[in-house]
């Protein structure tokens, strides 16, 4: 595990939201909703498509926990919102970069390496921030060669 610690800038999204558990993963369930209307979405800024989880404040990854999971697209503004979709934006802060090739067989076990390996050791914490991965072009849902960027919020130890 060797991530880029990287600045990600203040940005916009529009998407759908659902608040959910790990033991309920209900990403699929959110996903379905959102992809058939993505292209509502007006001012968006590149194609990429944003998982973005929101945890509460000392989120401690049990599994019934409950946090919220957005699908969604960046944009430059609000100006339009389409019916049944909402705004959030993520504020400028550091993160770390990892990049995971793979099914989502193996997403989790790579998400804990994360949290209970490279964390504790990298001179960084977590910060309070919202979590994402980045689907891009190299994105292929539930296909081994998939590619994607899971960017975790950070902050240097005190």
């Amino acid at each position: 595990m060797n991530p880029t610690i990287k600045t990600f800038p203040t940005t916009k999204f529009i998407g759908k939201n659902l608040s959910f558990t790990y033991s309920d993963y209900r990403a699929f369930e959110l996903w379905s909703s959102f992809m058939p209307r993505r292209k509502e979405i007006q001012n968006t800024i590149g194609l990429e498509l944003y998982n973005i989880q929101v945890n509460p404040e000392n989120f401690d990854f049990q599994p019934n926990t409950p946090f919220t999971k957005w699908a969604a697209v960046a944009v430059s503004s609000f100006d339009f919102i389409p019916e049944g979709m909402e705004t959030v934006e993520i504020q400028e802060g550091l993160y770390a970069v990892f990049k995971y090739k793979g099914d989502q067989s193996s997403a989790a076990s790579f998400f804990n390496s994360i949290y209970t390996e490279w964390l504790p050791s990298s001179g960084y914490e977590l910060d309070n921030r919202p979590q994402f991965e980045i689907l891009g072009e190299k994105y292929k849902n539930n296909d081994p060669n998939s590619e994607e960027e899971i960017w975790i919020p950070v902050k240097q130890k005190q």
